[in-house]
């Protein structure tokens, strides 16, 4: 995925000087060793951190090796005040961890006492002001430390991505979905850039790329991609002007930052001078991590990136969109098991979904946009869709928004997407939470979210989360199992 930070994570490791270093020394050796095993884009730091004059040293090293994420390892107890100061001065993310005692048979020479320096860390932590990531529990063996530090790798990954991020959006928000129009001011909070333009500039760069070179290239790509499910030749080169039109777009115009994506009006005057809809071009550029979130929708677009960096795997947003027929949940009930009824619901959009993520994926034409502007003949102007039945497997929904008083909050559920045939259009599935009636209702609907969602065909609720925790987002909701209340929901 090319639209992602690469991330490079030093290891320093830390000693208190009433504790043996060759204790850190030795415990840091082995946790590279073990990140090594994975093969963890990990880079040993040799400086160990014991005063506040060693914290020059190491930012000094790790700038030299291009290291954007930071773990601070204690080895032993570990100095609270030039570890912390390490962690702010340190321009990136960064995890503390510590130790765990190894064996019974040396706890005189040999007993580090990070288990007791984590709480001293903490409280030097929260007097600096600082975020870092704490993982649920901090103490390990090396392999228990590695695996943390792979949980961190796709934690770093979202925040230095959104730290690089410029969000692009053409058109303004539709009044038809105010719910999309969220205030963009916690996205400057962040540090996040936003560029806003018109539909008619839009328009102006797709005209001069006609003449692109890049237009045949993706032509080709674009035939190869679709198969036997290319249903409109005679569309392909329009689709692929477009698609080199946002792309040379995005090139030209991240300024200082490294990272693009779109949040685009896609209709209803689109569709009559550009003479299609953007949704299989929307696919495509997802999995290169450039997410395209329908509607304008700019914090959609946001939480379909989040989802990318955290899991490398492509994004979409969908409509949470209507509910499974009680006929197609009876006559499905072997696969469906153990889940409720209410446990169901159809995720769907109009195509905009990539065609990994599709069963025999085939481009289209919008049902619903043909009904209304070109009723009385065949399709033409609203052709473009990629449509499928979303693949069956592991899957998590998200959301990072603004509320109307721009206060950041954010959901996650995982979930599965169901081997069952939506007996539907556009790109869609049946999707399984439990309890994601009550999530609907004391989530979705009481905290006013809108109908997008960005969905991932993995679970990612653990980065996702602590990601959200990172960026300072302190309501950050997730589906509590029957007998766990949400605010205000009525126990009777």
């Amino acid at each position: 995925m090319k639209n992602v930070p690469e991330i490079k994570i030093g290891v320093v490791a830390v000693s208190r000087d009433c504790f043996p270093i060759d204790l850190s020394k030795r415990r840091h050796q082995q946790v590279i060793a073990a990140c090594n095993k994975r093969t963890l884009p990990v880079v040993p730091v040799e400086k160990i951190v014991e005063s506040d004059a060693d914290v020059p040293k190491v930012i000094e090293q790790v700038t030299g090796k291009d290291v954007n994420a930071l773990v601070v390892y204690l080895g032993n107890f570990g100095p609270e005040g030039p570890e912390t100061l390490l962690a702010r001065k340190f321009d990136g993310p960064v995890m503390f961890a510590g130790a765990a005692e190894e064996s019974r048979e040396n706890l005189f020479g040999d007993r580090g006492d990070a288990y007791c320096g984590m709480l001293n860390a903490s409280y030097n932590i929260g007097l600096r002001g600082l975020n870092p990531y704490i993982p649920d529990y901090p103490i390990g063996l090396p392999d228990e430390i590695a695996e943390m530090v792979a949980d961190f790798l796709q934690v770093a990954r979202v925040i230095i991505g959104l730290k690089h991020l410029k969000i692009f959006s053409f058109g303004p928000r539709p009044y038809d979905f105010l719910a999309c129009n969220a205030p963009i001011k916690p996205l400057y909070d962040l540090g996040i850039e936003v560029m806003e333009n018109s539909e008619l500039d839009l328009y102006d760069l797709v005209v001069n790329a006609k003449k692109d070179p890049m237009v045949p290239e993706i032509s080709k790509q674009m035939q190869e991609q679709l198969g036997d499910g290319n249903s409109y030749p005679d569309l392909i080169e329009k689709l692929a002007q477009f698609e080199v039109a946002l792309r040379r777009f995005m090139d030209d115009n991240l300024g200082a930052s490294k990272y693009g994506i779109f949040a685009n009006k896609c209709w209803p005057a689109f569709e009559k001078y550009f003479g299609h809809v953007p949704c299989y071009i929307n696919s495509r550029l997802a999995a290169d991590g450039i997410p395209v979130a329908c509607e304008v929708d700019i914090y959609g677009a946001l939480s379909e990136y989040m989802a990318a960096c955290a899991t490398l795997v492509t994004p979409t947003i969908l409509d949470i969109n209507n509910t499974v027929p009680r006929d197609m949940y009876e006559h499905n009930l072997e696969k469906i098991k153990p889940y409720k009824h209410t446990d169901l619901f159809m995720g769907f959009h109009c195509g905009n979904t990539n065609a990994a993520c599709l069963l025999d994926p085939k481009m289209n034409y919008q049902l619903i946009m043909h009904r209304t502007m070109e009723p009385e003949s065949e399709p033409d102007i609203t052709r473009g869709t990629l449509e499928g039945q979303i693949k069956n497997g592991p899957v998590t929904i998200f959301r990072f928004q603004s509320t109307a008083d721009t206060q950041l909050r954010s959901y996650v559920a995982q979930g599965e997407v169901l081997d069952i045939d939506p007996r539907s259009f556009g790109s869609t599935g049946v999707f399984a939470i439990e309890e994601m009636a009550r999530f609907y209702r004391h989530v979705l609907i009481q905290k006013r979210y809108p109908h997008h969602t960005a969905a991932v065909l993995a679970h990612a609720g653990k980065p996702l989360f602590a990601a959200a925790r990172m960026l300072g987002v302190k309501d950050v909701d997730f589906t509590l199992p029957k007998g766990h209340y949400y605010p205000g929901e009525n126990p009777f």
